[in-house]
C-alpha cells in the first residue's frame, strides 16, 4: 500500500509538471509590408498595434523596404494603424484578429485606394486619375521634405559662418527643383554674404555676379508665378520686393548703379509699406558710389532720402545722410559756410530723433560749421558762437 501511494504521488507530480505551461500566456508574431500609392516602400513609418480588449499597444517601425516584424504579441483583436514619419495616420484596420503563430498584415495603399474608389462607384479612368493625383502629391511631399532638409543644413552652415557649405547645399536644392524662387533667393543671399569674406578681388566679383544672377532668377520665377495666379497670396508682392532689394544691393557692389536704382525703385513700388527701407538703401548706394562728388548724384541721393523720410518720418539716419549729401554742395561766402536749404534742418531732425545716436557728434559739428542752432528731442537749443 505504501508503494501504491508513492507511485500515485509520482504520477500526480508528472501530471503537474506536464500541465503547468497552461498557466503561461502564449505569444505570437506579426509582420507585414507597407507600400504607398505608387507601390513604393514606406520607410521609417510606425505600425501601431492596439489590443482592443486590453488596451496594450505595440509600436513597430518599418525598415527601408517598408517591412515590419515583431515577436511576443499577445493574441486578441487589434486596431492596427499605419503612421507616417510626421506621426499622422495614413490608414488603419479595425478588428484584426491575432491568433495564429504567425500573422501577416500588409498595408498596400494603392490597393486600398482602388477598393475605396470601387466602393465610391468610380470608373477605372477616374480611379487612374485619382491615383495619378495621389502619386503627384506624394512626389511633391517627398521633394519638399528633401528641400527643407537642404535649407536647414544651409542655415546651420551659414549661422556658423561656413557660406561655402551653405552655397553647396542650396545649389543641390536648385538642382532638385529649379522652379522655386525661394531657393534662388537664398542662394543669392549666401553668395552675397560670402563675397564680403573674399580677399581675392576676382573671387569677390565672381560671387557678386553669381548673386545678381540668382536674385534675377528669383525675380523672374516669382513674377511668372504671380502672373499665373489670379488670386495673389497676401505677402507675394512683399516677397518680390525683397528680391528686388537684394538684387539692387548686389548690383551696387558691382558698380552697376543704374541697375541698382531701378531695382530699389521697383521694390518700393511693389511694397509701399517698406518703401522707407528701400529708398534709404537707394540713397545709401548713391552716396557710396559718388566717389567724385558729382552734383547730380548728390542730388539723386538726397532725393532718395527725402522719399525714405516721406515713407517713414521716424527714420533718423535718412535725415543725417540727406544733410550729408546736401552739405557737399555748400559754398563759402567770406568766412561763412552756406549750404543748400534744408541742410541744417536735416541735421537738427536727426538729433531730435537720436540725440545720442551714432552720428550725433558729426551732426552737431556740421551745425556748428553752418552757424545753426543744435536742437535735440530734449527741447534744448544751443546757439553756436560765430567765429
Amino acid at each position: 500500500m505504501k508503494q501504491y501511494f508513492v507511485i500515485l504521488a509520482l504520477l500526480l507530480l508528472v501530471v503537474g509538471l506536464c500541465t503547468s505551461p497552461a498557466f503561461a500566456q502564449n505569444t505570437v508574431s506579426v509582420k507585414g509590408v507597407c507600400k504607398d500609392v505608387e507601390g513604393k516602400p514606406i520607410a521609417g513609418a510606425v505600425v501601431d498595434w492596439a489590443n482592443i480588449e486590453t488596451g496594450r499597444k505595440y509600436d513597430l517601425k518599418t525598415n527601408n523596404k517598408g517591412e515590419y516584424f515583431s515577436l511576443g504579441i499577445a493574441p486578441g483583436h487589434y486596431k492596427v494603424t499605419l503612421l507616417g514619419q510626421d506621426n499622422k495616420e495614413i490608414f488603419h484596420y479595425s478588428g484584426f484578429t491575432v491568433n495564429a503563430e504567425e500573422n501577416t498584415l500588409d498595408f498596400d495603399m494603392k490597393k486600398e485606394q482602388a477598393n475605396a474608389a470601387q466602393g465610391a462607384g468610380l470608373t477605372p479612368e477616374q480611379l487612374k486619375q485619382q491615383q495619378e493625383q495621389a502619386a503627384k502629391v506624394a512626389k511633391e511631399n517627398s521633394t519638399i521634405k528633401g528641400l527643407n532638409e537642404k535649407l536647414a543644413a544651409a542655415k546651420t552652415a551659414s549661422d556658423a559662418g561656413d557660406f561655402d557649405t551653405a552655397i553647396a547645399q542650396i545649389t543641390e536644392a536648385t538642382q532638385m527643383d529649379p522652379s522655386r524662387d525661394l531657393l534662388w533667393a537664398k542662394l543669392g543671399d549666401y553668395e552675397l554674404s560670402s563675397a564680403v569674406k573674399q580677399a581675392d578681388n576676382a573671387e569677390k566679383t565672381k560671387r557678386y555676379d553669381a548673386a545678381v544672377t540668382d536674385y534675377q532668377k528669383a525675380v523672374d520665377l516669382k513674377q511668372k508665378a504671380l502672373a499665373a495666379t489670379p488670386q495673389k497670396p497676401p505677402d507675394a508682392a512683399k516677397t518680390l520686393a525683397s528680391f528686388y532689394n537684394n538684387l539692387g544691393k548686389a548690383q551696387a557692389q558691382l558698380g552697376k548703379t543704374d541697375d541698382a536704382v531701378k531695382s530699389y525703385n521697383q521694390a518700393a513700388q511693389l511694397d509701399p509699406a517698406g518703401a522707407g527701407m528701400y529708398y534709404f538703401n537707394l540713397g545709401a548706394i548713391l552716396t557710396n558710389a559718388n566717389t567724385k562728388n558729382d552734383s547730380e548724384m548728390r542730388k539723386a541721393a538726397a532725393d532718395a532720402f527725402d522719399k525714405a523720410i516721406a515713407a517713414d518720418p521716424t527714420r533718423a539716419d535718412a535725415y543725417y545722410w540727406k544733410g550729408t549729401n546736401l552739405i557737399g554742395a555748400a559754398t563759402l561766402q567770406g568766412d561763412k559756410m552756406v549750404a543748400p536749404p534744408g541742410t541744417a534742418e536735416a541735421f537738427q531732425k536727426y538729433l531730435e530723433l537720436q540725440p545720442t545716436g551714432p552720428h550725433a557728434e558729426e551732426a552737431k559739428a556740421m551745425l556748428q560749421g553752418l552757424g545753426a542752432p543744435v536742437e535735440t528731442s530734449y527741447g534744448t537749443k544751443k546757439k553756436t558762437t560765430k567765429k
